[in-house]
């Protein structure tokens, strides 16, 4: 059993295969991997199933031509002209590809748009809500207890929070046969410092199979008949979600560059934490001369908060090398934003490692990705470089997030494209992350346009009272 679902993403394509690819001739590309799978067997016919994937996904991701773009566009900025749309694209303000000689847009362009391009943003129509400002407030107010409390106990996990939550996946109608087994896996907090407890409230159906607490990417596993063509899982779950803090006296820093963190943590992990010539000089040039392990942390921090900019991504599947796209385009989500902190900080010598599941900001919440890093003799601390850059235009972010967590999240994942328990029998939606759960039926996968998932804050505990 490998570790890494990805491990094969590695195997070279036959160069005519990678030429189509390259120009997006996904029909014509789709055509040659069909005839190609008749006499292809082990890795090569492995890769080849996942670029047919792969294709399916691009046309996913990319449904707008570009007049319909510009529907959609307009609606936001009501002043747009259609011949404006060539303009923005040619700019770099348009997500956007070439499918089968035509120029098609991101699904997620619109917001992506206003953050590259700030004079498309000046004339957007928007409606300020009222809990954006809220949340932002919350988030604010809570890191600073985290901090306060931290310091008055010499540092750790403080200020516990008790979450209960339902999650519920419903697969759409017509997604399956009627009568179909149906294989569920939906997401659950792993047990650790971060969230010393959780506990499994109701679960509808009964779960064939719930991962172990240390799980890398935890899940509860679902098997089910679609009963007219109908399948809903539901996971009722308390846990507990602390913050933390503790202040770092760099002079008082190392690695041991014996142990088995150091070994495990600073190795490479393909397709997206690979230490390329690209990488490993941008690494060698952020980091320079420095010898402390946790300044060659802060100046990776820097060069990341104050040079990439927070972009929505397409579907993670469709990057080579997630890490080398964020170093050369300066662009990520959060979780692309996490992989190049990773594998620069590993580069550099530093042990650094994935977590991921939701920001639960009870406001607001939603799915997020954010990193560790280990430092002796302080341990696994937090890195978020999304919820830490410069451009939010909040000091207090770019400092509190190289080190501390605020607690509102729920973390369910401590490593990349690891297999589940039980594993997956075809490709994961996200062979990644795993966040609003998998499904899968004796035809195949079955991807996020066939069913739908929900994560619903019950309630929030307070389980210190004197923070009242």
């Amino acid at each position: 059993m490998h570790d890494n679902i990805l491990w094969f993403t590695s195997t070279p394509l036959p160069e005519y295969l990678r030429e189509a690819l390259a120009k997006g001739e996904l029909s014509r590309a789709e055509l040659l991997i069909k005839n190609a799978l008749a006499s292809s067997t082990g890795l090569q016919k492995l890769k080849l199933e996942f670029e047919l994937d792969k294709i399916s996904r691009w046309r996913l991701e990319f449904p707008y031509t570009l007049e319909e773009a510009y529907e959609v566009l307009k609606k936001d900025v009501p002043d747009l002209k259609l011949e404006e749309m060539g303009e923005l694209l040619a700019k770099g303000c348009i997500d956007s590809t070439v499918i089968d000689d035509e120029p098609r847009v991101l699904k997620r362009f619109a917001a992506n748009a206003f953050w590259l391009c700030p004079d498309l943003k000046a004339r957007r129509r928007r409606i300020v809500d009222e809990r954006d400002r809220v949340a932002r407030l919350a988030l604010k107010s809570r890191a600073e207890l985290v901090v306060n409390r931290g310091r008055s106990v010499g540092g750790g996990h403080v200020l516990p929070l008790q979450y209960r939550v339902r999650a519920t996946l419903r697969l759409r109608k017509g997604a399956v046969p009627c009568g179909e087994e149906v294989r569920v896996w939906i997401p659950l907090p792993r047990v650790s410092g971060l969230h010393p407890e959780v506990r499994i409230l109701r679960a509808e159906p009964k779960p064939k199979r719930i991962a172990a607490e240390d799980h890398q990417q935890r899940t509860v596993y679902f098997e089910l008949p679609s009963e007219d063509g109908e399948v809903c899982c539901t996971l009722e779950y308390e846990f507990i979600s602390r913050g933390f803090h503790v202040d770092v006296d760099p002079r008082n820093t190392g690695v041991d560059e014996g142990s088995d963190v150091y070994v495990e943590y600073t190795r490479e992990r393909v397709p997206h934490m690979v230490f390329t010539p690209y990488l490993k000089e941008l690494a060698s040039r952020i980091v320079g001369d420095e010898k402390n392990p946790y300044f060659k942390v802060k100046r990776i921090w820097d060069w990341i908060t104050r040079n990439i900019r927070y972009t929505y991504a397409r579907d993670y599947a469709l990057y080579d090398c997630i890490a080398e796209y964020v170093a050369r385009e300066r662009r990520g989500d959060c979780g692309m934003q996490a992989i190049l902190f990773i594998t620069l900080c590993r580069i550099a010598g530093v042990p650094a490692r994935w977590e991921s599941g939701w920001y639960m900001n009870p406001i607001r919440h939603g799915m997020h990705d954010w990193a560790q890093f280990y430092i002796e003799p302080y341990g696994w601390l937090y890195a978020d470089p999304s919820f830490g850059s410069f451009r939010h235009g909040e000091e207090w972010r770019n400092s509190f997030y190289l080190g501390s967590i605020e607690g509102y999240r729920l973390a369910s994942n401590i490593e990349v494209s690891t297999p589940f328990d039980p594993p997956k029998t075809h490709f994961r939606s996200d062979p990644v992350d795993s966040q609003r759960g998998e499904v899968e039926w004796s035809g195949g996968n079955l991807y996020y346009d066939k069913w739908d998932f929900d994560l619903e804050i019950m309630s929030v505990e307070n389980l210190e009272a004197d923070l009242e």
